[in-house]
């Protein structure tokens, strides 16, 4: 009696990607980023800096152009990505009750062979060979429902598995297109941002020293308290 795995199924991967998917820590940080561009607008500085206001502009269009887009992203990874996903799963629930019941009818069947066997080794008397005869026909039906289980998923398990590859095909490549598009205008996005704002000329070691100069001299205002 050849057995079937039904754990090699309920324990696929294909949930572990599902809820890896559906993680929101990255739209959450484009929403912040969003709020911190528009809290910045609204400062008094843009109002007194009419150089600051145009970065700021710059930085406030940039980061909604990147919440579109990763809104976009979402969208399209959730249509055709997880709900196909979760459509997949719901097939799990079935084929577990049809290996439970191929189970089950196996237990049954063990039973009664044992049962058949038992008098058969016993001596052939009258009584023995009228429990004997019972228990065959007790038998014959729960064998050809085992046997007629068995066969059904031992058919249909294999076509099952070897589906899934034509089924999480088109996933796989949405999710490869949504996320190339995504980091594709990223790259735009920033790439532009850089160019309106970025002053020409300047290394990152040479921003890094204008910085620490203008913090020394706000650290030496008398109003700052020394640490």
């Amino acid at each position: 009696m050849r057995q079937l795995d039904a754990k090699a199924v309920s324990k696929d991967t294909v949930q572990d990607w599902a809820a890896q998917e559906t993680d929101c820590t990255q739209d959450t940080m484009s929403k912040s980023a969003v709020k911190i561009s528009s809290d910045l607008l609204s400062n008094p500085l843009c109002e007194q800096d009419p150089v600051f206001l145009e970065m700021v502009t710059a930085f406030d269009t940039a980061m909604k152009r990147m919440d579109s887009f990763n809104q976009e992203k979402v969208n399209q990874i959730q249509k055709t990505v997880i709900e196909p996903l979760k459509k997949f799963s719901s097939v799990f629930p079935s084929l577990n009750v049809a290996v439970k019941r191929r189970e089950q009818t196996l237990q049954d069947y063990k039973r009664l062979q044992s049962k058949v066997e038992k008098y058969e080794e016993k001596e052939k008397t009258g009584p023995v060979l009228a429990k004997l005869h019972q228990a065959r026909e007790e038998l014959r039906p729960v064998k050809e429902d085992f046997e007629a289980k068995n066969k059904q998923l031992l058919e249909e398990m294999p076509k099952f598995y070897s589906s899934r590859i034509d089924y999480f095909k088109p996933s796989f490549e949405s999710l490869v297109r949504a996320q190339v598009v995504y980091y594709t205008e990223m790259h735009k996005i920033f790439g532009d941002l850089t160019a309106q704002i970025d002053e020409p000329g300047l290394s990152d070691e040479q921003r890094e020293r204008e910085n620490e100069a203008k913090l020394s001299e706000l650290r030496a205002l008398s109003i700052v308290a020394d640490d």
